[in-house]
């Protein structure tokens, strides 16, 4: 599932593996081989990483809604078997039911 993004999400993509401890949004400690980054660069990266968690929210909407895997790969059996793999098999329209229902943003 993909999660909300945090400050060490931010720090970590900034090219920084490891080497501090948060509490609270706040840096308590700092032995990371690269320089802190400053709080203006570590918040301009959450904010990038929170547009694109908030444009991927239909993601998170169709993920509980798709057939559990076994399921769709039993009906993409059953199309492929009746020579029906196209947009009348029960594998399509289960999957674009989810996608109709929850539309790219």
């Amino acid at each position: 599932m993909i999660k909300q993004p945090t400050m060490s999400d931010a720090i970590y993509a900034l090219g920084i593996d490891g080497g501090w401890k948060i509490k609270e949004g706040k840096i308590l400690k700092w032995w990371a081989e690269k320089e802190q980054p400053s709080d203006d660069a570590i918040q301009a990266k959450l904010k990038e990483l929170q547009a694109d968690y908030d444009a991927k929210k239909y993601q998170r909407d169709r993920q509980p809604e798709y057939p559990q895997i076994g399921d769709q790969l039993d009906m993409l059996y059953h199309a492929i078997d009746a020579g029906k793999v196209n947009k009348t098999s029960d594998f399509y329209k289960a999957l674009k039911a989810v996608k109709d229902k929850h539309p790219k943003g």
